[in-house]
């Protein structure tokens, strides 16, 4: 299509547009005491957003498949238990019609499971603003790996020099790196600042509202998309 866009925003949603990686935290935590397992609190919260295969690998080293196994179905039912209570972080929905308005293609570069995804989905009511969304189904592994990133830019039908990730994980910016997309960090998940800009992130601000108020006053990577 002629009026297709030629530039784009790639989205993270846990942690970055939707308050959820602290219900996540819980959910592994309560999940593994009920597998037989005992993973310290903040070795999880520094594992949230990464690939949930390679997050059971890093935290549970030496149990069995099974175990692992059980111990994410059991995560994925407490977080059921949560999602009720999740709510959206500030300027989540603002920036994205923001980003839209703009004439830039918005796409929720997210691997949560599709169940979680439309329950994410209803909650940011933004579908009017958006050319794509990703999920787990579409790649075999997820962040770090770039997959789920080159699948959203495929989506949108842009190339990665035209493209900005937003997220709140070094994985979000490692796996953007990756493929050649610049990154905006925020500090939502808990990740501080120096250790986004440490993992690649070219601007770090506190939160979407953040980042909205830097693309409003034409400053940070997303104003740069032309």
């Amino acid at each position: 299509m002629a009026d297709a866009p030629r530039t784009a925003v790639l989205f993270d949603i846990d942690g970055t547009l939707v308050d959820s990686d602290y219900a996540h935290i819980d959910a592994w935590s309560r999940a593994f005491a009920a597998a037989g397992e005992s993973v310290d609190a903040w070795r999880i919260h520094r594992s949230i957003g990464m690939d949930s295969a390679k997050l059971l690998g890093a935290l549970l080293p030496d149990a069995s498949e099974g175990t692992r196994t059980t111990a994410q179905q059991y995560h994925s039912a407490y977080y059921s238990e949560h999602q009720p209570r999740l709510r959206l972080l500030p300027g989540a929905r603002e920036l994205l019609a923001a980003v839209a308005d703009a004439g830039h293609a918005v796409v929720l570069a997210t691997s949560a499971p599709e169940p979680e995804l439309v329950r994410l989905r209803e909650l940011l009511d933004a579908e009017q603003w958006l050319t794509a969304v990703t999920s787990s189904e579409d790649v075999e592994q997820a962040k770090p790996d770039p997959g789920i990133i080159q699948v959203a830019l495929d989506r949108a039908g842009v190339d990665a020099g035209e493209a900005v990730m937003v997220g709140d994980a070094v994985w979000d910016v490692e796996s953007a790196g990756r493929v050649g997309v610049t990154s905006i960090g925020v500090m939502t998940g808990g990740v501080g600042g120096d250790e986004l800009r440490e993992a690649g992130a070219a601007a770090v601000h506190d939160d979407a509202a953040a980042v909205l108020a830097a693309f409003r006053a034409g400053e940070g990577p997303i104003a740069a998309l032309r």
